[in-house]
């Protein structure tokens, strides 16, 4: 039953997650969510020079937030910033070049960030990436665990200071649907055993950021946390690490502004904020992290476990 359940859940996701299911969840959504002004709030976005994370930069600059793009190429991310620009009109976007994958400089970028920067309103964890075979970068780390995993802790934690200092502080991490197939592990964290294979790497990556939006929600309660799955968009990291689906799919592949829809919606609306904080969504709605009657729960010790060992590593790397 239990095997039914999760087939047909699955093939609705399929529907849901391509561009006709935008639409057709669309005609649900309210208008005026999105009909707000965030003049003077300021937004971080990673990997804001394209894909999701540049039309979340676009829907947000245009309602007048201070944009602070957080990307690993300065010159793409200087192109990016000049659309955008001359997309909104809004000249209040600034560029910072960091590399997640680099712990060290992580932490060096937030602390400098916050000496410099008296608030910040909302943190969108968006910038991701998925290495199909085993890399390991200076600090002898797997990419995919350094950059989608450790970065974002590394990155919320310096940040959480400066958000509850902050009016009505957000934190949105965008994960994606292929968490649902992956149970929380708290050994091999750096894939160092078995089979490398890069697309359950970055699944698992993916659960392990809704894990840590349920477990930062409950200790800082007074910032808002979320966690979002975009559906599938036709941005370039899909075409990248996923050749074979991108062109099977890309005729109902979402488009990036419709991947970004939920994200901006979280990030400024006040209909966001009267949902319970750690929550997963997609299409602005509040939906479960697992599919029915999954194996993907983990009992409440595994993901502390899991806390205190990304603790842990990112204390080891953290400048004196």
């Amino acid at each position: 039953m239990s095997l039914y359940r999760n087939t047909i859940w699955f093939l609705k996701g399929i529907h849901g997650y391509t561009r006709k299911g935008f639409e057709a969840a669309a005609k649900r959504f309210v208008e005026k969510d999105l009909d707000v002004s965030v003049a003077g709030r300021t937004f971080m976005i990673t990997g804001a020079n394209s894909g999701i994370g540049k039309a979340t930069a676009i829907g947000i600059a245009k309602r007048g937030g201070i944009i602070h793009m957080v990307c690993r190429n300065k010159d793409k991310a200087e192109e990016a910033r000049g659309d955008i620009v001359k997309e909104t009109g809004n000249k209040e976007i600034y560029v910072h070049v960091l590399d997640l994958s680099e712990p060290r400089k992580v932490w060096e970028f937030a602390e400098a960030f916050k000496k410099k920067y008296k608030s910040l309103n909302v943190l969108i964890n968006n910038a991701g990436c998925m290495v199909k075979q085993r890399e390991v970068n200076a600090d002898g780390l797997e990419k995919n665990f350094a950059s989608n995993t450790l970065g974002v802790y590394i990155l919320t934690k310096s940040m959480i200071p400066l958000l509850e200092k902050s009016t009505d502080p957000r934190v949105i991490t965008v994960s994606s649907g292929g968490m649902l197939v992956q149970k929380l592990r708290t050994g091999n964290l750096q894939s160092e055993m078995g089979q490398f294979d890069g697309t359950k790497v970055y699944a698992q990556n993916k659960r392990q950021q809704v894990v840590m939006t349920e477990q930062w929600a409950k200790i800082h309660t007074n910032i808002h946390f979320s966690a979002m799955h975009p559906g599938w968009a036709d941005t370039p990291a899909v075409a990248a690490a996923m050749p074979d689906f991108y062109q099977s799919m890309k005729d109902k592949l979402r488009s990036p502004e419709q991947g970004a829809d939920t994200v901006v919606w979280l990030a400024v609306s006040e209909a966001a904020v009267a949902k319970p904080s750690g929550r997963f969504f997609h299409d602005r709605r509040m939906v479960s992290a697992h599919l029915p009657l999954a194996w993907t729960h983990s009992p409440a010790d595994r993901e502390q476990k899991f806390m205190v060992l990304l603790e842990e590593m990112a204390k080891s790397f953290q400048p004196h």
